[in-house]
């Protein structure tokens, strides 16, 4: 009885987490838990799944909105503080978890009616993966965007070894390992969004600094990037190079090299083997460790002090690194089996 109330209390807790509205022929989903700036849960990402199934078979609906409740943000990312907590209790939920809002995320990309995400506010982590398989994708002048996984020892994930791959020249590298914060008018010259919603923007600041980024990402190793960041002495680059090394140093270097692998590779890969190699991934980092202690660091404890194992980037193992991209599954068995390979519809550059 116990359970059955406890399943009960959490269908409709789940319900109260996403507003749904169909009014002419548009249907809305209003992403709802405003107070963690609409952190997606896992009745929220099943909560979006069912709704288009029940969409998609509906001639009624002809477009499809998403956007965010509270007026601070679309969606901070995913709920990794209950991935964390169930973790040290020994449920780990993330091996349902990702799993299910991987696959959330390319049925967004496939989606045969068009998807609109209005991008309002914050839009991190899990908020881009449900926002940049949208059709069409909408910013304002209060949108703060980032990929912000390398600070709490993850990985772009999401899809992020597919959009940030395929952003031009480095910004996708840059963006990805540091993980910084960029407005309107900085997310469309990256191809992240492709309109804004009211007023006009003032120039990109990523424009001004492509060719610097463009100069020190290209390497091929981390260590080459950091060395070519410190050899930088034109005067007007070198804060900004000094702030970048700052940023990279803070970061977890076991994850600062998996994410240049992932996107090197993702540039090759079809949006679903993507999703496939970042499913691999995230399983190596419950094992690794860094990204439980980026989380105790920066959401638990809140000492913003992360111990990353290894410490340094010269002392990172490239066997350890292999081990994340090592399948872990026959690929009839990975769960993602099932997305197909077919490339989604390709967007105007």
């Amino acid at each position: 009885m116990e359970q059955r109330l406890s399943a009960a209390r959490a269908a409709r807790a789940a319900q109260d987490e996403l507003l749904v509205e169909l009014r002419g022929h548009v249907a809305t989903v209003t992403l709802n838990r405003p107070k963690v700036l609409n952190a997606l849960s896992f009745g929220m990402l099943q909560g979006l799944a069912r709704n288009l199934d029940a969409w998609e078979r509906d001639e009624r609906v002809r477009a499809i909105v998403l956007r965010g409740a509270g007026g601070k943000a679309f969606c901070a990312g995913g709920d990794i503080r209950a991935l964390y907590d169930g973790y040290r209790s020994g449920r780990d939920p993330h091996h349902e978890y990702f799993a299910f809002e991987y696959a959330l995320d390319y049925r967004i990309h496939a989606c045969a009616k068009p998807i609109v995400a209005v991008m309002d506010g914050i839009v991190m982590g899990g908020g881009m993966g449900i926002a940049q398989g949208a059709r069409l994708r909408l910013v304002g002048a209060r949108t703060r965007m980032a990929m912000p996984e390398t600070a709490i020892g993850l990985f772009p994930d999401v899809g992020g070894s597919w959009f940030l791959s395929r952003c031009p020249g480095e910004l996708g590298t840059y963006l990805g390992l540091t993980g910084i914060t960029i407005g309107a008018a900085d997310a469309i010259y990256c191809g992240l969004a492709d309109a804004c919603l009211g007023g006009d923007l003032p120039p990109p600041q990523l424009e001004r600094l492509r060719p610097a980024i463009d100069r020190h990402f290209r390497h091929e190793s981390v260590p080459a990037i950091l060395g070519s960041l410190e050899a930088e002495d034109r005067p007007e680059l070198r804060a900004w190079a000094g702030q970048t090394l700052k940023l990279l140093r803070s970061r977890s270097p076991t994850m600062l090299v998996v994410t240049l692998e992932e996107l090197r590779r993702g540039r090759n890969l079809s949006l679903a083997d993507c999703f496939r190699m970042e499913l691999n991934l995230v399983h190596g980092c419950f094992e690794q460790g860094d990204f439980l202690e980026g989380i105790r660091a920066v959401l638990v404890d809140k000492d913003n002090r992360p111990r990353w194992n290894p410490r340094g980037i010269s002392e990172v193992d490239p066997e350890t690194i292999q081990r994340f991209f090592a399948p872990r599954w026959k690929p009839s068995a990975h769960p993602l089996a099932g997305l197909s390979r077919q490339p989604p519809r390709k967007r105007k550059q």
